[in-house]
């Protein structure tokens, strides 16, 4: 943990006023996942993208049983600002473990469901997941490796939700041709 830390101080040496009131934007719009959800549900709605949206709602149920219902009771790990009382938090503090980051995973599952899906809005969605990620780090709210591992579990959710509707696309069209 010490290394962890290290780094989480090294970047609170580049707080700025202007950064600091983007980051707590960024870090807002990953809130309860709630930017990922209704950009699955606009997607489900156009019925060009449907395919997209659900392979993304998927995705992010995965990553949410995964990450929250799963691996934060099981690991239980204290949030870095805990552990270094000293720093004043720009955000409200999570009630949650640490470990990992649910943030990250619901925005690396939405992106990687899109890049999977082969749509290329994943691209701008994959710089503003990114964001989102760094942004947990930059408010002290995470250690890097509850990050990493978010974006970890985010990209298998997001590999494990296409797979799952190309299964299930595959079965119907071979139903539907018999």
């Amino acid at each position: 943990m010490g290394i962890e830390l290290e780094i989480l101080n090294w970047i609170q040496t580049i707080h700025l006023p202007i950064i600091d009131k983007l980051m707590i934007a960024v870090t807002t719009l990953g809130n309860g996942g709630m930017l990922w959800i209704c950009m699955t549900l606009v997607m489900i709605v156009i019925p060009r993208t449907r395919k997209v949206g659900i392979t993304m709602a998927i995705s992010l149920i995965i990553e949410v049983i995964c990450c929250n219902l799963i691996l934060k009771p099981l690991v239980g790990r204290v949030r870095p600002y805990d552990v270094n009382t000293s720093i004043n938090l720009l955000v409200s503090p999570p009630g949650d473990a640490s470990f990992p980051s649910g943030h990250t995973g619901a925005s690396f599952a939405a992106v990687s469901a899109m890049f999977f899906a082969g749509c290329r809005v994943w691209i701008p969605a994959g710089i503003l997941a990114v964001l989102i990620a760094f942004s947990r780090l930059y408010l002290y709210i995470h250690y890097p490796t509850d990050v990493f591992a978010g974006a970890v579990i985010g990209i298998l959710c997001g590999w494990a939700g296409n797979k799952l509707i190309l299964f299930i696309y595959n079965k119907r069209c071979r139903s539907k041709s018999e």
